[in-house]
C-alpha cells in the first residue's frame, strides 16, 4: 500500500514513537504538540532498551513498552491496532523495524545526514557526524543536515520527505556538527509530519 492510498488519519494524528536513547526527539515532538503547531498525539512509545527516553515517556503518562530483542512484526501491528496509530515515528531507534502490510508507508525515520550519503547500518549519531567531518577534511563534503524519510526493509533507503541543510565548518568536530544538525532535526521532523498529515487529508478529500 502506498502512502497516498492510506485511509484518512485521525484528527489529531496518532503517533507511535520508537526510540533507543535520550528521548530528545520525543521531547521535541511533545513541545511542538503543546505549542499547537503539530496536530498530533503520542499514545504509545516503544523502546529497544531501558533508557532515558522510555522513562520520559512514562513520566509523561504515555504507555511505554520496552523490547530488548528484535521487535516482532505481529507485536508492532498489535500495538498500532490497539492505539489506532496513523504514523510510526522512529526517534533514534537503532534497530531495523519490521515492515508489515499494516505499517507499510506509515513508518518514518530521521537521519542526521543528507541521504543517500552517510547512511546504512551502523551509521547513527556521532558515527555519522565524524564521517562527515572527515569527508569534509578530504574536500569531499561541504554541507550536512538531516533527512526525514519513509522507512522500508533496509537502513536509510526509503524515499525522502524533508531535507534541511547546514554548512560544515573547517573548525567543526563531530560534536559541533551534531549540535548544528540536531537544531535542524527539531525543525524537520514536525515539518515532515505536518506535510504527511496534509498530504493524507488531500488524498482523502473526496470522502
Amino acid at each position: 500500500m502506498s502512502f497516498d492510498t492510506l485511509p484518512k488519519f485521525h484528527s489529531p494524528a496518532r503517533l507511535a514513537v520508537m526510540l533507543s536513547g535520550s528521548g530528545f526527539t520525543l521531547d521535541n515532538l511533545n513541545k511542538h504538540i503543546a505549542q499547537g503547531d503539530l496536530e498530533a498525539v503520542i499514545p504509545v512509545v516503544i523502546a529497544s532498551k531501558e533508557c532515558l527516553g522510555a522513562q520520559k515517556a512514562r513520566d509523561a503518562g504515555i504507555e511505554t513498552h520496552v523490547h530488548g530483542k528484535t521487535l516482532d512484526s505481529a507485536l508492532l501491528d498489535e500495538l498500532c491496532d490497539k492505539h489506532d496509530i496513523d504514523l510510526v515515528v522512529l526517534a533514534g531507534y537503532l534497530k531495523l523495524v519490521p515492515i508489515s502490510d499494516r505499517v507499510r508507508s506509515r513508518v518514518i525515520n530521521i537521519h542526521p545526514a543528507l541521504l543517500p550519503d552517510f547512511g546504512g547500518k551502523g551509521m547513527h549519531g556521532a558515527h555519522v557526524h565524524q564521517a562527515v567531518v572527515e569527508a569534509a577534511g578530504r574536500g569531499e563534503a561541504n554541507e550536512s543536515g538531516c533527512t526525514v524519510h519513509f522507512a522500508d526493509e533496509h537502513y536509510d533507503t526509503g524515499s525522502t520527505i524533508v531535507q534541511l541543510r547546514c554548512p560544515v565548518k573547517d573548525s567543526d568536530c563531530a560534536q559541533d556538527l551534531g549540535d548544528r544538525v540536531f537544531e535542524l532535526e527539531c525543525l524537520a521532523y514536525p515539518q515532515a509530519i505536518n506535510l504527511l498529515i496534509e498530504r493524507n487529508a488531500n488524498a482523502n478529500s473526496h470522502e
